[in-house]
């Protein structure tokens, strides 16, 4: 009797992982990737096994729906689910494939959500600023925290590799390595890569979610709304009216998404732990690349980020990791930023205190522009490692254009898949290392890619809350949650604190209830 049981192939797209036929995160799941028995089988074929961690899974969706019901907090179901999901993905290892339906299904409906949501956001927060100069002054500010989390990401990173000599004395062989020409084939000629960040056809960007020509098209109409409304703004108070109520209908869209986080944390992890762990087996003489890569993300987004949010935006950075917790672990368990990109602005704007004009601004920009974990810490760990395997003598100066070129890198390749891939690739290509060596690393990149989105997540949200500090736009009563935004619908202490995430209404014309008023 055939065995028809299947193990998951997990080379998913995501924000840190080699590009594949899904998109942002998720291996695509269709029937034929499903357990299955042929035309009269007997029952005895199915994959019990898969089954059984159906059951599990959808017994622990009852604890979290319990848990829920009893009060518990949006921040303690996710990290619980992450708990358990791990438990399930190490128990039920190879027969995920119905379970992985639940978490591919989430992304799909979640990534189907954000080119519209950068749309709203973006329209909404600048038609709201007033004022040309208000957008340049949070527009440059957003660029330049971004791309200096990254700087810093790559510095960080160089540091640790040459501290620790990663790659000294290990026997790379080259040869016969199969899989450079697709991934050299990945790049683009510089002029193709500047044409690529305009926008040429709205519909094909919104499809493929090229966030960079999304949002300068979206720039456009809300530039000329602000030139419009500067001098006759009877003419166009329609449109900003239709605006923020497409921004109301949007946000409660996501909200009712981001109740069911938790439990597609859950399944998410379950899949990354599985595959992870077969990942590893096959990889483990890399396992100190791995090592590194995961102490740099983890090192970036904890220790960089909170010295960040203390000195330059004057916030607590425990209870600020404790409030943006959601979105990193989602970006953890997606691997997509843009996945993630919804719950980063409700979490920003709801728990942090940052106004819905720097969040909705800021946020999407950051799943563009600097990502210090794909574009900053894995290429310049892949071509550090290349540099001592290969035995390469390199000076100041390479390492100082390696640095610039893995700043820059984050511009180029924005909006598409397999990101980390693709900016290695082009690292590698740039400074004259073979490619091979990416190849061989593919592994390690697929495990490292939950800790490196986590980071970039993590990267966006600090930059959010700087550049709102730094504009006069945070709201220390939100953040300390002794104020909350009232909503349209509900009155604003309906929701404690502690209460899960069910939609936000963060209007920027409503003001903060502050408590006891």
């Amino acid at each position: 009797m055939p065995d028809t049981r299947r193990n998951r192939d997990s080379s998913a797209d995501t924000d840190d992982g080699p590009p594949a036929s899904a998109q942002y995160g998720r291996a695509s799941c269709t029937a034929s990737s499903l357990p299955a028995r042929t035309a009269g089988a007997p029952v005895a074929d199915l994959d019990w096994l898969s089954l059984g961690a159906l059951g599990a899974t959808a017994a622990l969706f009852l604890g979290i729906f319990l848990l829920r019901r009893a009060g518990a907090g949006f921040t303690l179901l996710t990290v619980s689910a992450l708990v358990v999901g791990i438990g399930v993905g190490l128990a039920f290892q190879g027969h995920l494939a119905y379970v992985d339906v639940i978490g591919t299904v989430y992304v799909n409906v979640i990534t189907a959500i954000v080119a519209p949501l950068i749309i709203v956001s973006v329209l909404s927060s600048v038609t709201s600023l007033g004022s040309l100069a208000k957008l340049r002054t949070i527009g440059l500010s957003s660029v330049f925290w971004l791309l200096l989390t990254n700087l810093i990401a790559i510095l960080l990173t160089l540091g640790l590799a040459l501290a620790t000599g990663i790659g000294t004395g290990v026997d790379l062989e080259l040869d016969g390595v199969e899989g450079t020409s697709s991934l050299t084939g990945l790049l683009r000629p510089l002029d193709q890569v500047i044409i690529d960040l305009f926008p040429s056809n709205l519909a094909a960007d919104l499809s493929s979610n090229n966030i960079i020509a999304i949002i300068l098209f979206t720039l456009l109409i809300a530039v000329s709304y602000l030139l419009v409304a500067d001098r006759k703004p009877e003419k166009v108070r329609a449109f900003k009216d239709l605006v923020d109520a497409t921004r109301r209908v949007f946000f409660k869209a996501v909200g009712f998404i981001i109740a069911l986080t938790p439990y597609a944390v859950l399944a998410l992890v379950a899949s990354t732990t599985s595959t992870a762990v077969a990942r590893l087996e096959t990889a483990a003489s890399l396992v100190g690349v791995l090592v590194i890569a995961l102490v740099a993300c983890f090192v970036d987004a904890y220790l960089v980020n909170g010295v960040l949010v203390k000195v330059f935006a004057d916030l607590n950075p425990f209870r600020f990791f404790r409030l943006i917790t959601p979105p990193q672990y989602t970006a953890f368990t997606t691997q997509s930023s843009i996945g993630t990109l919804p719950l980063t602005i409700s979490t920003l704007i709801r728990k942090v205190g940052v106004s819905p004009e720097v969040a909705g601004f800021t946020a999407p920009i950051g799943t563009t522009i600097g990502m210090p974990g794909c574009a900053g810490i894995w290429p310049t760990l892949v071509a550090v490692f290349s540099v001592h395997a290969l035995g390469i003598e390199y000076t100041p100066l390479d390492y100082a254009v390696l640095v610039v070129l893995g700043l820059l890198v984050s511009l180029g390749t924005a909006g598409v898949p397999g990101t980390a891939i693709i900016t290695a690739t082009a690292v590698l290509t740039a400074v004259g290392l073979p490619v091979e060596v990416l190849v061989l690393l593919i592994p390690i990149s697929a495990v490292a890619g939950t800790a490196s989105t986590m980071a970039n997540v993590t990267a966006a949200a600090t930059s959010a809350a700087i550049v709102a500090r730094r504009a006069g736009a945070l709201d220390d009563e939100v953040f300390a949650g002794r104020a909350t935004y009232a909503e349209d619908d509900a009155p604003a202490a309906a929701e404690p604190e502690a209460a899960p995430v069910t939609g936000p209404e963060a209007a920027p014309a409503l003001e903060p209830v502050r408590a006891g008023r």
